[in-house]
């Protein structure tokens, strides 16, 4: 019988063919954690009575959220995953050393690869299906078991096949791709369901576009997002040292999809995601019709914080002023990010535009610090919630959008159309 991609993968970890529905015992190339989740791993690892790790390799603790600590319980919670990470010697742990955001420090460092199956105590783990993996979000206890077994138990999940036909316009991205798709299906239209992303849009994004796709795949409530591996993967990885050899899967033509849903990218515009739901997407020329005033323009994140993410603010930017009533918040997603965006130039025009460049954090985009929003302010935001009180105070409001959207939308003070 006929599989996707999702199931080959998971047939050639277990050693025998499965399909949707199915639920099966499997091994993990690469368990992630975060200083927020991995605090309770490490409680219920020592509960446990275990003594080591399956899979020290892989395992890996990224400090990401509230680093430099914003304050003494979050410098408790880090100093948690400090001391484990010590007493056993983990390899992949990282700090302010070497920081970065998981989703965007873990591809730069070859730790995740085509055809791995992967989880993180991070609902936004599916971003690494960008290279071809199955990877899903999981809570503390399930990192814990598979800390201990070196693996878990999985329910195959259907596949969505989304086809994108098309080569997009300037300023439409893979987060606008996303953000339709979401629209489409509404925030729980694939539960517990693949998104794999197929057609002729495909070879005209960039990994960049293609990690914001998967990133965001849990808005619509699916389990994973999946872009099967091409030439674009290819270059990606070829300066990578990667952590295993990739296995490379593709979905047979006759495989069973639960739903097909069909998309023209080419006559796709920058889709806004208003308030409170990622799936309340409008285009952009419609928000240009509303006349939305904004207080801040957030460029960064796990979905929207890579060097393409800040090139293109830095082209929009150049020579000209942040909006007076502005404020401009950019976070590079890793230390090599930020510093090959100096090498380039980008960050110097951002700051001489009057925007402010912050260390690789996720503080922002969850509320914590580093840009949280005041009572009734607005935000034009790269990230990828905008539920009630996201950013901040609950009666702010978020509007998801691209990058050239937000960096066009903070010269001008309101939502405005980049093309």
């Amino acid at each position: 019988m006929a599989q996707t991609i999702t199931e080959k993968i998971f047939s050639q970890h277990i050693g025998r063919t499965v399909h949707a529905g199915e639920i099966i015992r499997c091994d993990i190339d690469m368990v992630i954690g975060n200083d927020i989740t991995t605090p309770i791993s490490i409680s219920s690892f020592n509960l446990s009575g275990a003594k080591k790790l399956a899979n020290p390799d892989g395992f890996s603790i990224v400090l990401d959220h509230f680093i430099p600590a914003k304050d003494i319980a979050s410098a408790n919670q880090a100093k948690i995953s400090r001391v484990f990470a010590k007493e056993h010697k983990l390899k992949n742990f990282f700090d302010e050393k070497d920081m970065g955001i998981e989703h965007a420090l873990l591809p730069e460092k070859g730790l995740v690869v085509p055809g791995d199956v992967i989880i993180g105590a991070d609902s936004h783990t599916c971003t690494h299906g960008a290279l071809g993996a199955f990877s899903t979000g999981m809570g503390s206890t399930d990192l814990a078991f598979a800390m201990i077994t070196g693996g878990n138990w999985f329910k195959v999940p259907e596949s969505i096949k989304v086809v994108l036909s098309g080569a997009p316009k300037e300023h439409t991205t893979g987060k606008d791709i996303i953000l339709e798709i979401i629209r489409l299906l509404g925030v729980d239209g694939a539960l517990y369901q693949t998104l794999e992303f197929t057609g002729t849009t495909i070879p005209h994004l960039n990994m960049d576009d293609r990690f914001s796709m998967c990133n965001m795949a849990i808005e619509a409530g699916a389990k994973s997002g999946i872009i099967a591996y091409d030439d674009v993967t290819k270059e990606f990885l070829s300066d990578k040292n990667l952590a295993r050899e990739p296995r490379i899967h593709y979905s047979d033509d006759d495989a069973v999809y639960c739903k097909v849903l069909e998309i023209d990218v080419a006559n796709l515009e920058p889709v806004i995601a208003y308030p409170f739901l990622p799936s309340n997407g409008h285009p952009v020329s419609q928000a240009v019709t509303d006349h939305i005033k904004i207080d801040q323009a957030f460029i960064g994140s796990c979905t929207n914080g890579r060097l393409g993410d800040l090139k293109i603010a830095s082209e929009i930017l150049k020579g000209k002023r942040v909006h007076e009533d502005v404020r401009l918040i950019v976070t590079p997603a890793t230390q090599r990010i930020l510093k090959e965006a100096y090498r380039l130039g980008y960050m110097d025009i951002i700051i001489d535009a009057g925007g402010v460049v912050s260390n690789p954090t996720c503080g922002a985009c969850l509320g914590g610090y580093m840009g949280i929003l005041g009572d009734n302010e607005k935000a034009i935001s790269t990230t990828n919630r905008n539920f009630v009180g996201r950013m901040g105070s609950r009666s702010s409001e978020v509007y998801l959008a691209n990058s050239a959207v937000a960096a066009i939308s903070a010269i001008t003070g309101y939502i405005t159309d980049p093309r």
